[in-house]
């Protein structure tokens, strides 16, 4: 499992962000794409609102890989 660390001056990241930093998109562009297409799960359920804020212990699941969000 991959981890994505939240800005210690953050409490939140939004899904389409967490994905870039996770180095599974390589754009904004591409993320909103496959957020909207219904590929990417936050949680066990899928999420096509690439704005959803993710917050500590969070997991989001894209392309076989899971990421956890810590702070």
């Amino acid at each position: 499992m991959e981890i994505v660390k939240l800005r210690p001056q953050d409490d939140f990241i939004k899904l389409g962000q967490a994905l870039k930093k996770a180095g599974l998109e390589g754009s904004g562009v591409d993320a909103k794409m496959d957020i909207q297409a219904g590929l990417v799960k936050v949680n066990g359920e899928v999420e096509e609102r690439r704005g959803r804020k993710l917050y500590d212990g969070d997991i989001f699941e894209y392309n076989n890989t899971q990421v956890k969000i810590e702070k």
